[in-house]
């Protein structure tokens, strides 16, 4: 794999990098705005992006227009028609065939449906989803704001009709393709809330100096800076795998990107939040907005530990992380945790201790307390 960029990648990301500096909200209000909104619309229509892949467009290139939108939190449609775009290309002629008027030139656009709901579907009145190997598509109800105050969210009306079916191959790199663009998008927003947390702490001056200029902020900043270029060395070689790697292994390389950033980019925006101080946690400041853009997409094609593979050995695809049953005897039970710890180490050792405790932290069914000292209690108190 070349980590450089082409100059034509290279453009392209500047480009993605302006329009949303410049039509981009600048303030929660601003999400209001819908003289932007329609301003914003209009350019990133006239840019074709929307239709990057079936314009033979890399999953490299993709992620990077998805990146650079997330860190300007520019709030029309682009992760829902250019994953529906793509699994319109995928399916190929199936789908005019089966179902005219769907997407394609020359016919209505459409977005991408997920579980029922299309989640980026300002504008947009018919959706495609994937279920299994099976393509489906059909209308969509209006669209309402969600948890994300950057996207408008619209379930479907009535079922969804068969469009076509595609092959394994192309189903499982569509699904990494899917991934990989959620994950160029929690990369993109923890770098926008990152920055914006570097910006306030050169301005915010207590004591007499800047905020920034206090180690107690420097190290936070310092440590979401390292989660965020990892998370964008993971991500990169997620979307050069989608093209480039066999279907198993670039899903496999998407999910372990997902779970890395999803961690990363949640305490890149938690930690924003906290340097921001009592402010960070007004609506008026933007800190919010990103991370409520992360949580939205750490959740849309999620993904479980149980689901890697990769770098356990003795395993094959699908089997998930080794969770040895109580009779295992001791080495062979230790073997096995290293191995699911192997996963885990390059988060471990950038993280904040808040990231650590979460990877740590075991699964309890809904309403069941963990045995041990009850929440606000003192360990230490007699």
């Amino acid at each position: 794999m070349d980590a450089r960029l082409s100059a034509e990648q290279a453009e392209l990301r500047d480009a993605a990098a302006r329009l949303a500096d410049d039509l981009g909200p600048r303030s929660v209000l601003g999400l209001a705005d819908d003289e932007r909104v329609a301003r914003l619309e209009k350019a990133v229509a006239a840019t074709g992006w929307r239709t990057l892949r079936s314009d033979g467009a890399s999953g490299v290139e993709i992620a990077l227009v998805a990146e650079e939108l997330a860190r300007g939190l520019v709030d029309v449609p682009f992760l829902g028609p250019v994953l529906a775009d793509a699994l319109a290309g995928a399916l190929g002629d199936a789908l005019a065939g089966a179902f005219p008027g769907a997407l394609g030139l020359g016919r209505g656009p459409a977005t991408l449906v997920v579980a029922g709901r299309a989640p980026d579907a300002r504008g947009f009145s018919r959706g495609l989803a994937l279920d299994g190997r099976s393509v489906l598509a059909g209308p969509l109800g209006d669209a309402a704001g969600g948890t994300d105050l950057t996207r408008r969210v619209a379930r479907v009306a009535g079922a969804l009709e068969p469009a076509g079916t595609l092959s394994a191959v192309d189903a499982a790199r569509w699904q990494a393709l899917a991934i990989v663009v959620t994950t160029a998008e929690l990369v993109g927003a923890a770098r926008g809330a990152h920055a914006l947390a570097v910006q306030y702490s050169k301005v915010r001056a207590q004591y007499g100096k800047t905020i920034g200029s206090y180690q107690a902020i420097a190290h936070l900043l310092a440590e979401g800076l390292a989660l965020i270029e990892g998370s964008e060395s993971i991500m990169r070689y997620a979307a050069w795998g989608v093209d480039e790697l066999d279907h198993a292994e670039a899903l496999n390389a998407a999910r372990i990107a997902k779970a890395y950033c999803a961690v990363a980019a949640r305490t890149v925006c938690e930690t924003a939040i906290q340097v921001h101080g009592g402010i960070g946690n007004t609506w008026e400041c933007l800190a919010h907005v990103f991370l409520r853009r992360v949580l939205v997409s750490a959740e849309t094609f999620p993904v479980r530990l149980e689901e890697i593979t990769v770098g356990l050995p003795g395993l094959g695809a699908g089997s998930g992380v080794p969770l040895p049953a109580a009779g295992v005897a001791g080495g062979e039970r230790e073997e096995a945790r290293a191995d699911r710890g192997r996963v885990l180490d390059p988060v471990r050792r950038v993280a904040p201790g808040a990231v650590r405790r979460r990877l740590r932290r075991p699964v309890v069914a809904p309403g069941v307390r963990r045995a041990g000292t009850a929440p606000g209690v003192r360990r230490d108190l007699g």
